[in-house]
């Protein structure tokens, strides 16, 4: 058995790095060849991770919610001697010599020496399988960053697991420095720690602050303030080292009688009853206490600021960042123009109800979608500018000769915009299904990257959450995007017997975006003129 690290691979065009969002294995799984280890998040869309090999989770080396650079090693197998060629050959992107090396100094495989040197480090434990180091991904990238042989370190933590505290007492053993004594003191190590913004060393055990505005200075002489712990390290949770950097709470300082492997583990609430009790006893001594007014002015909003009530700090980043970039890119590039109209659809409601059981029959659902697809390419077909893509840096319209149609679906993590291709040679259940899938499959984050490009026309439907009107943003670098209102009934004024009379009657509103470098008003208003003609007659439909 050898021991073979997996990097995370490129998963998508020009991704550089993602969100490892769940582990679907643990330490010990068996695996096969492409069976899926991981849930990734790029700014593109979800997507899991397969393994390159057949073996076994030897250790897992980042932490859920951490970004990862394209390349860097998530992940690490015990595979089988007869396996390696094949599997090294399945993992193109790894280097197999550099792989084994960091193996065999990380995570020594079950040969006769690394049993030997383990057995040396710590006594025998019956739940602790000869020749693996137990350690969690923190502290192993904690003694990569100090040049310490994680193998070589005593663990204090059950069955000989190895901690972050045990890497560093064991750089201060060996080193002896006065540097290493002042990393673990009350001031401000030099490590890079999880509270620290852009950091590159995630770690569940968090520093203490220093300099910089953070509490550790002042809380203790906050008259009747809770007494801080003061402790070397502390194990949390992400989610809780997110609360602690939106109240400005040094976790060291939260006191706690959980424990996790024989350090003390600090939940989110513990963080919030510490900080406002901080909050409190600051406010009582502002008010006991009254001091020069231009000291309190200049100290008390960035306390009260950075704990406002209630405020949360999302990541701005994955689906959501490309969504704003996207967004940002073509309201800056494209000017827009939006046409407005409105199609009474009395023969589409009745064709649509007509169809509905035949279509149930087939177990497909009938939306109106389909129909709207059909009356767009109608559309483009007799006024292809709307079809097309300006290339600024050739001086060229592309005229698009395919009518990909994306589908704008809210999700839980923003707009996806999923494409059905080749809308013309489709029929109406056909459409009905494809979509109905693509939509199902973006809010349970499993499209496929592909499956959201090659788009040149967008169709944003906003009327199935509610409203009639908007100003849709276009989906760059296509031409033009359609929004549909709800179809509702609504008054119409129509002719019968040579008089006009006002009348309820089922309409759908549209609104029409369009890049007006390439679209001139009168073009977008006789597109819109043919999809609602062709929405007001179905039968032309079967035309398309």
């Amino acid at each position: 058995m050898t021991v073979k690290e997996f990097k995370l691979p490129d998963v998508g065009e020009g991704v550089a790095e993602g969100e490892l969002v769940s582990w679907l294995v643990a330490p010990g799984d068996r695996v096969e060849e492409d069976q899926p280890v991981a849930e990734v998040e790029t700014d593109k869309a979800l997507v899991e991770v397969p393994s390159s090999y057949d073996g076994t989770v030897e250790e897992l080396f980042v932490e859920e919610g951490e970004m990862v650079p394209v390349g860097d090693v998530i992940i690490s197998f015990r595979v089988d001697e007869d396996g390696d060629a094949g599997a090294a050959a399945a993992d193109a992107g790894s280097d197999a010599e550099s792989d084994s090396d960091s193996a065999a100094a990380d995570e020594p495989g079950p040969e006769p020496d690394a049993t030997a040197d383990e057995g040396d480090a710590e006594p025998a434990e019956p739940d602790t399988p000869s020749g693996r180091t137990f350690a969690p991904p923190s502290a192993r990238r904690l003694a990569r960053e100090l040049g310490v042989d994680v193998a070589a370190v005593e663990g204090s933590g059950p069955g000989g697991r190895v901690s972050e505290a045990d890497v560093r007492a064991h750089a201060e053993g060996a080193d002896g420095s006065a540097g290493s004594d002042g990393e673990d003191g009350p001031e401000p190590r030099p490590a890079p720690t999880p509270t620290d913004a852009g950091s590159e060393g995630r770690k569940s055990a968090v520093s203490k602050r220093g300099a910089g505005g953070s509490r550790d200075e002042g809380s203790a002489a906050i008259g009747g303030g809770p007494e801080p712990a003061g402790r070397e390290t502390t194990l949390a949770t992400p989610a809780t080292r997110k609360v602690a950097r939106e109240r400005d709470v040094d976790l060291d300082d939260v006191p706690t009688d959980e424990t996790r492997d024989g350090e003390a583990f600090v939940t989110a609430e513990a963080v919030n009853a510490y900080a406002d009790a901080l909050e409190s006893a600051a406010e009582s001594a502002s008010e006991s206490e009254p001091e020069p007014a231009d000291v309190d002015a200049g100290a008390e909003p960035a306390a009260t600021d950075a704990a406002s009530a209630g405020d949360e700090t999302v990541p701005y980043r994955g689906v959501r960042r490309t969504i704003g970039k996207q967004m940002e890119r073509s309201k800056f590039t494209a000017p827009h123009v939006t046409h407005h109209d409105t199609a009474e659809v009395d023969s589409l409601v009745d064709a649509r109800a007509d169809l509905k059981p035949t279509a149930e029959a087939e177990e497909v659902k009938l939306t109106y979608m389909p129909f709207v697809m059909k009356a767009i390419v109608a559309g483009l077909k007799e006024h292809p500018y709307l079809n097309s893509e300006l290339r600024e840096e050739d001086e060229a319209i592309v005229l698009k000769k395919d009518y990909n149609l994306g589908i704008a679906v809210a999700t839980d993590a923003g707009l996806m915009v999923p494409v059905v291709d080749d809308v013309d040679e489709k029929g109406l259940f056909e459409l009905a299904d494809e979509v109905n899938d693509l939509a199902a499959r973006a809010r349970e984050r499993k499209l496929k990257p592909a499956e959201m490009k090659g788009g040149t026309f967008t169709i944003t439907n906003f009327g199935a959450i509610g409203g009639e009107y908007a100003t849709p943003i276009i989906n760059y670098p296509e031409t033009a995007i359609l929004g549909l209102g709800a179809i509702e009934e609504r008054p119409v004024v129509r002719e019968r017997d040579g008089e006009s009379e006002v009348v309820p009657a089922p309409t759908l509103p549209l609104s029409l975006s369009i890049d007006h470098r390439v679209v001139d008003g009168a073009i977008a208003a006789q597109f819109a003129n043919t999809v609602m003609e062709h929405l007001e007659n179905p039968l032309l439909l079967l035309n398309e």
